[in-house]
C-alpha cells in the first residue's frame, strides 16, 4: 500500500473516531421529539443523538438519584426541575449561545421554578383536563366543562365503568383540589383529606386508574370519559378517525381550572458535551423545528415563531392553545418537601386500598 493510501486511510479512521465521539446524550419523555427533527440536527452538526427515555418525572429523578450520569440534556417538568436545581445537578445556561431564545412567549419564562431562566429553556407543555366521547356525553346529557363529572355520583352513575382517571398522586389530587375550590398546590392537610374523601367517594364508579392505555380505550370506545393529558386525548381522536370510528374524541378545560405542565430543556452537570447541548437547544428553538412536535403529538407550544408552522386545526384548539381566560385558571405543580411527600403517599395508599 502506498504512503498516500496509508495517509488517506489514517485520515478516514481519525474522522470516523471523531464522529463517534461527537455524541449528544438526550434523556427525554417517550415519543417527545420527531425523528425527522433529530435526523436534521445530526446532519447539521455531523454528530449522533443518543436518546434514553422515561415515562414520568419520578422515574427520571430516581434513575439520576441511583447514579445515572452522562446525560447532556434532560427535559423535566417544572416541579422536577425545581428538585434538580435544589440538588445543584444542573449547569447554568450560556444564553449568548441561544439567540433563538427570543422566540419563547414571555408568559412561559421566569417561572417560580427557575426565576430568570438560569437553567431552563421551555420546550413544550400539556394540560391535564377532561377527554370524552362527544356523542356519548351528548346522548347522556352530561356536562364536559367541570370536574364534577368525574367526582359527583349524580353524573357518574350514568357512566359507571366507563371512566378512567390518571394513576398519579399529584395529578388526581390536583383535580380534586381544584374542584373543591383550592389551589392545585394547596398543601394543607385538612384540604388534602377533603380531596382524598372526594376521590374515595367517586372511586367505585371508575373503571381504573390509568395513565397509559386510556388512549386506546378511548379510541375503541370502551371508555367514554377520562382525566388525562391534552396530547394523549389529541392522539386518541386522531386514532379514532383513522380507524373510521363513528364517534369523535374531544377535550375541555374544566371551569374550575386545571394543571399546566411545562417541560423544559436543561443541561445536566454530568453531560460531557454542554457545547453540543447548547447547539441542540438553539436548534429546537427555531420555530419550524419546534412546530414539528406539536404537529406530531398535539403538545402545547411556548414558541411564538412555531405558530406559523403549526397546522391550523391544532393552533385553533383551545385545549392545546388556551386563551387568556383559561390560562388565568391554569397552575403548574410545585415540588413537595419530604414531609409532604410522605403524607401524600400515605393518603394515596388509603385511596388505592379503599
Amino acid at each position: 500500500m502506498s504512503n498516500i493510501s496509508l495517509r488517506a486511510l489514517l485520515l478516514l479512521l481519525l474522522a470516523g473516531n471523531a464522529f463517534a465521539d461527537d455524541v449528544l446524550h438526550l434523556y427525554n419523555w417517550n415519543n417527545y421529539i420527531s425523528a425527522e427533527t433529530v435526523a436534521r440536527f445530526e446532519a447539521q452538526c455531523a454528530c449522533r443523538v443518543v436518546q434514553d427515555y422515561y415515562s414520568d418525572n419520578e422515574e427520571m429523578l430516581a434513575k439520576l438519584a441511583a447514579g445515572a450520569t452522562g446525560y447532556d440534556i434532560i427535559v423535566p417538568t417544572g416541579n422536577a426541575m425545581e428538585s434538580l436545581i435544589r440538588q445543584q445537578a444542573l449547569r447554568p445556561l450560556d444564553k449568548s449561545k441561544l439567540p433563538n431564545l427570543k422566540n419563547i412567549n414571555p408568559a412561559y419564562l421566569d417561572t417560580a421554578f427557575d426565576p430568570g431562566n438560569r437553567f431552563s429553556v421551555p420546550y413544550a407543555y400539556t394540560l391535564t383536563l377532561l377527554g370524552y366521547n362527544v356523542e356519548k356525553m351528548h346522548e347522556l346529557g352530561l356536562p364536559t366543562d367541570t370536574w364534577a363529572v368525574i367526582f359527583e355520583p349524580e353524573y357518574l352513575v350514568k357512566v359507571k365503568g366507563r371512566v378512567t382517571v390518571l394513576d398519579s398522586q399529584r395529578e388526581l389530587m390536583a383535580a380534586a383540589l381544584k374542584y373543591l375550590g383550592y389551589s392545585a398546590n394547596d398543601t394543607g392537610e385538612a384540604h388534602w383529606k377533603q380531596a382524598r374523601d372526594l376521590i374515595i367517594r367517586a372511586k367505585p364508579y371508575w373503571a381504573a386508574f390509568n395513565a397509559s392505555s386510556y388512549i386506546k380505550e378511548l379510541t375503541v370506545g370502551n371508555i367514554w370519559l377520562v382525566h388525562g393529558y391534552s396530547n394523549d386525548i389529541f392522539q386518541a381522536n386522531l386514532d379514532a378517525q383513522k380507524a373510521g370510528r363513528k364517534f369523535s374524541i374531544a377535550s375541555s378545560i374544566p371551569k374550575q381550572g386545571a394543571v399546566l405542565s411545562l417541560d423544559s430543556m436543561v443541561l445536566h452537570k454530568t453531560g460531557p458535551r454542554p457545547d453540543l447541548a447548547l447547539r441542540f437547544i438553539d436548534y429546537m428553538l427555531e420555530g419550524s423545528n419546534s412546530a414539528e412536535l406539536t404537529n406530531l403529538i398535539g403538545s402545547g407550544n411556548p414558541n411564538l415563531d412555531a405558530l406559523r408552522h403549526i397546522k391550523p386545526e391544532i393552533a385553533q384548539n383551545p385545549a392545546i392553545f388556551p386563551d387568556a381566560q383559561h390560562l388565568a385558571h391554569l397552575e403548574m405543580l410545585r415540588d413537595l418537601n419530604r414531609h409532604q411527600r410522605r403524607v401524600l403517599s400515605r393518603m394515596w395508599t388509603e385511596i388505592k386500598l379503599r
